[in-house]
């Protein structure tokens, strides 16, 4: 059956580099910008929709088309940290639908290894403008200890263990070891990643995202455009966003906000968690990837841990690859928002260009997800639903 493309992706680029200290954030823009038009056969001088985050510096969108000499009529600048790029697609293909724009250029960039070493280290600035800030920070509230809080209360209410953590990890190292690129490309055991230091109780060394530096750009256009163009069509089918957040503290923080993000991406699009062929899914840690497994609907709420035992996340082992480049887990989490790198994954794996030894058999229909801010407190969740044409 031939389900209706709200837009399509024509172009994708990831950044060779994992480590910019030669670059700046302009240069980083520039180059993924150019790689992907490089990538859907277009030019500069075609991009008339622009979509980009925080990390475009300057004036964002101002500084970035005077840099590159774009002539826009269209801007968006969601920010939902890491889930932005996801929302930046969906939000794409909505301004094509209403005629804003014809070929719209996403952009994602950072310098977290480069700028730590001039700050002498990669520390979480604090927000004092955040308006819970006076209530959190008094409790040293950071990115690690809340994750580490979400794992220990799934661990309570479902048995989840840190072995079963540990097997995301196994399968994102896996992939990895055929991504030349790859930040790591080390083969781990379930042993060696319970075994790494503890970081923030449960979750250990092991548990946690790469840094690294780079980015991406995505190409999104409306279908004449892209049939025009000679490349493998990947259509988008299906999106859905939420932002969630402590609702005044009626919530439950193994719950994210890809339970309904997922379900409207689903109904958007006609299919089902079953038919997705392959998943690419935020890693900043593994328990991040094992609550969307849940509020995706590829398991119960509770089967996580079991789920993914035994490699059922390793491309031609298990029944749900996810992460073929190694994720950010172990290949590449730029700027710490890594929502890029998963549509590019999936754009891969639906053109069949991903590594031969990871590619997904017949993969026709794919689903990337992003989680942007904070599990336990407030967060945006991304999800876009990808079909071969």
């Amino acid at each position: 059956m031939a389900r209706p493309a709200l837009a399509y992706i024509v172009g994708a680029y990831e950044h060779p580099t994992r480590d910019a200290g030669d670059k700046t954030m302009a240069e980083l823009q520039a180059d993924v910008a150019l790689g992907a038009l490089e990538d859907a056969g277009l030019n500069r001088e075609d991009v008339d929709g622009f979509f980009c985050g925080p990390d475009a510096p300057g004036t964002g969108p101002l500084s970035i088309a005077d840099y590159l000499n774009l002539n826009l009529r269209h801007v968006d600048t969601t920010n939902t940290s890491g889930s932005s790029y996801l929302l930046h697609v969906s939000h794409a293909a909505q301004a094509i639908q209403a005629g804003k724009c014809d070929i719209a250029l996403v952009t994602l960039t950072g310098r977290p290894r480069a700028e730590g070493r001039g700050k002498g280290g990669l520390v979480r600035a604090d927000n004092p403008q955040q308006p819970d800030y006076q209530w959190e920070q008094p409790f040293g509230m950071q990115i690690l200890n809340m994750y580490g809080m979400t794992a220990m209360r799934h661990m309570h209410l479902y048995g989840t263990t840190s072995e079963q953590l540990a097997w995301i990890k196994v399968a994102a190292s896996h992939h990895a070891q055929h991504n030349e690129r790859a930040f790591t490309r080390k083969v781990h055991t379930v042993e060696e990643v319970v075994n790494s230091p503890i970081v923030c109780d449960p979750l250990h060394r092991l548990d946690c995202c790469v840094v690294t530096d780079g980015g991406g750009a995505v190409i999104v256009t409306r279908p004449e455009i892209a049939k025009s163009l000679k490349r493998p069509l990947v259509k988008v089918i299906g999106s859905g966003e939420r932002p969630q957040h402590q609702q005044g503290g009626y919530f439950e923080i193994t719950t994210s906000g890809a339970a309904w993000s997922g379900k409207i991406a689903f109904e958007h699009a006609g299919v089902t968690p079953a038919d997705i062929k392959y998943a690419s899914l935020y890693d900043s840690f593994t328990i991040t990837v094992l609550l969307q497994l849940e509020d995706l609907g590829f398991c119960k709420k509770g089967e996580g841990g079991r789920f993914v035992m035994d490699g059922n996340l390793i491309s031609g082992i298990g029944k749900l690859p996810f992460n073929t480049d190694g994720g950010g887990l172990c290949n590449n989490h730029p700027g710490n928002r890594g929502g890029m790198t998963k549509i590019i994954e999936a754009v891969r794996q639906i053109r069949g260009e991903a590594h031969p030894a990871v590619q997904v058999k017949n993969c026709d229909l794919a689903l990337a997800n992003g989680i942007g801010g904070q599990l336990g407190v407030r967060h945006a969740s991304g999800t876009l639903i990808l079909e071969r044409e």
